[in-house]
């Protein structure tokens, strides 16, 4: 309700005041004790020794956990003079597109910070957070999860303003053509009709499934960095008893010629402005998903300036870049929300709705990604797997025509003798019901040994034992001439090799033909 110039204007003062008093306490590490600091200051409109004039009404500016949250901004690479020149310099622009909490965004002019209000309870939970957030930062600083790079209260006029400052996940040098909020649930992750009517709507699940039904391409190095940082991130927000996030992800297309014209246009003035102060380390979506060692640069193929977008392609065919990071972590499973579950479990199917408990709602949020949004594009060039799989493809082509051809051969030659055909069923029954039958291949072997083993199958290979082979006469004989068959099942591998004799065979050579069906 309060006048959003004000709320602009006092941040900016305050936060100048701030940043600028850190600068004369020493460096040093990080303690316990640091993350409960709250440190306040009071900014009349008259001004005072320590604070300027202004002419926004008279508010106390107070920041939370000041130390803990320099070491942040010093470990992403922030200096103090380029976090106070892109927040204080120029106007904050106001976003025009709110989420479901109703929070205000400001962005500032170069287009690194995101300024976003939050509730006391969310800003109570991220002061319980930092502990662990720290600790978590000192591991990996590359991830999706959201950097924060301060956290402060304006106080004006009996009501209390929190706002916490974040990277900035959607660069606005760009036009996004889709964004998307995905959380993995499906109960009611529609785009409302008034969302629709944005200039740039922000759309769920559902809508993700009908537009983008065949998810977005990566090749495997990229999905698997990728899936890799979604993994370790969700088991970071399972630790924390964190649920109901969301993955906030842009979509730029490159191929359209005058989308592309217009998004270089809008680029270069954003250009001027980024390569002005110092980028922010792990900020854009390429470096938070690459290990180090690693630069955004070599994936991308062509000489468009990316912005850090990760690149992909549609199931269209068309090239795109990817912007995302997780967002709306300060949700923790306390009792509303498990409440909120409860009765909305008792209408729908539980296992759909958005509020879950954080373990399974981390790895639905997993399954959904892997599955359904971010898949793998094979490779263009043959790699060493995919020359082994076409070998093994030519080898058994290879052995069945051989199979097939000497099969043919004795059908053309004996064509008289097999008069009569006999099923799968009764084949089966005449192996089970004789005792006398040729050993089970004991172990699955592998394709290339199958393969062989079609190709290299003798008389003396099927009778394994010496009681078969003494015993063989006997059993042609009861068969009244007819051809005895013999079934032999390479497990798993779905074979079924048939033998089939006849006694004049028997006295002519001692030949066997194999009948492979696959």
């Amino acid at each position: 309700q309060t006048a959003s110039s004000a709320i602009k204007g006092a941040i900016q003062l305050g936060i100048g005041y701030t940043v600028g008093n850190l600068t004369s306490k020493p460096d040093r590490d990080v303690l316990m004790q640091d993350f409960y600091v709250v440190e306040s200051v009071f900014l009349p409109s008259e001004g005072s020794n320590l604070t300027p004039a202004h002419h926004y009404p008279d508010f106390r500016f107070k920041t939370y956990a000041p130390l803990a949250f320099r070491y942040f901004r010093e470990l992403f690479g922030i200096k103090p003079d380029d976090y106070l020149y892109s927040i204080c310099s120029e106007p904050l622009i106001e976003l025009s597109n709110p989420g479901a909490s109703g929070s205000l965004f400001f962005v500032t002019s170069g287009d690194e910070f995101i300024i976003k209000t939050v509730q006391h309870k969310e800003a109570e939970f991220l002061q319980k957070l930092l502990p662990g957030y720290y600790m978590n930062l000192n591991q990996n600083p590359r991830t999706l999860l959201p950097k924060f790079y301060g956290l402060y209260c304006v106080q004006s006029g009996g009501i209390n303003i929190r706002i916490v400052v974040m990277n900035n996940v959607l660069p606005r040098a760009l036009k996004m053509h889709f964004t998307y909020d995905l959380k993995g649930s499906t109960y009611k992750r529609r785009a409302s009709r008034k969302e629709r009517e944005k200039s740039n709507p922000t759309f769920k699940d559902l809508d993700f499934l009908q537009d983008m039904h065949e998810g977005l391409y990566f090749d495997s190095e990229t999905h698997s960095a990728l899936m890799k940082t979604l993994q370790r991130d969700c088991r970071v927000l399972e630790s924390f008893k964190i649920m109901d996030y969301s993955l906030l992800l842009g979509i730029h297309i490159l191929n359209s010629n005058m989308k592309e014209k217009e998004g270089e246009c809008s680029q270069s003035a954003s250009d001027a402005k980024r390569h002005g102060g110092q980028k922010v380390l792990y900020s854009t979506a390429m470096e938070s998903i690459q290990g180090p060692g690693k630069s955004g640069d070599s994936v991308t193929t062509e000489t468009t300036n990316t912005m850090g977008g990760i690149p992909a392609k549609s199931h269209k065919g068309e090239k795109l870049l990817l912007f995302m990071g997780i967002i709306d972590i300060l949700q923790s499973y306390r009792l509303m929300k498990k409440l909120e579950h409860s009765w909305k479990a008792l209408v729908y199917d539980g296992d759909t709705v958005s509020v879950h408990r954080p373990s399974f709602y981390a790895d639905r949020f997993l399954k959904f990604m892997n599955s359904r949004v971010f898949k793998k594009v094979q490779a263009l060039k043959p790699s060493p797997s995919k020359k082994r799989c076409n070998s093994i493809t030519a080898l058994k082509a290879a052995s069945q025509e051989v199979v097939c051809a000497v099969s043919q051969e004795w059908k053309d030659e004996k064509h008289g003798i097999l008069a009569e055909g006999q099923s799968y069923a009764s084949l089966d029954e005449e192996v089970l019901g004789s005792h006398r039958r040729p050993d089970l291949v004991p172990s699955t072997p592998s394709l290339f040994e199958a393969a062989s083993l079609a190709t290299t199958l003798s008389s003396s290979s099927l009778n394994a034992d010496e009681h078969c082979q003494r015993d063989q006469p006997t059993l042609y004989s009861s068969s009244k001439g007819l051809p005895s068959s013999s079934t032999f099942t390479l497990e798993d591998s779905a074979i079924c090799l048939t033998s089939e004799q006849s006694t004049l065979e028997m006295e002519n050579d001692n030949a066997s033909v194999l009948d492979v069906y696959l």
